[in-house]
């Protein structure tokens, strides 16, 4: 079983998308990578292997965002601080 199962999936769409099965939005997009991100920090911690699958991840994530910010203000300020993102 890894880390990220449907079970954990479902929820993360749930809290920040629309549903439980809203994969497409930028929200639970944005929150699906950042779940992803903490978890391969925690691993890099230990294996430098991740390094590379960790930058493309925050890219993706960086581009998200930043359609986010373009298209809805709103939308983007609420998933930042729903994330705790920096910006």
């Amino acid at each position: 079983m890894g880390y990220l199962n449907a079970d954990k999936k479902q929820e993360l769409f749930a809290t920040y998308g629309k549903s439980n099965t809203d994969t497409g939005s930028p929200e639970s997009q944005v929150a699906l990578f950042s779940y992803r991100i903490n978890h391969l920090t925690e691993q890099l911690k230990k294996n430098f292997g991740t390094q590379r699958s960790l930058l493309r991840l925050v890219g993706k994530r960086r581009q998200l965002l930043d359609y986010l910010k373009k298209v809805d203000i709103e939308r983007y300020r609420a998933v930042v601080k729903a994330l705790e993102l920096r910006k």
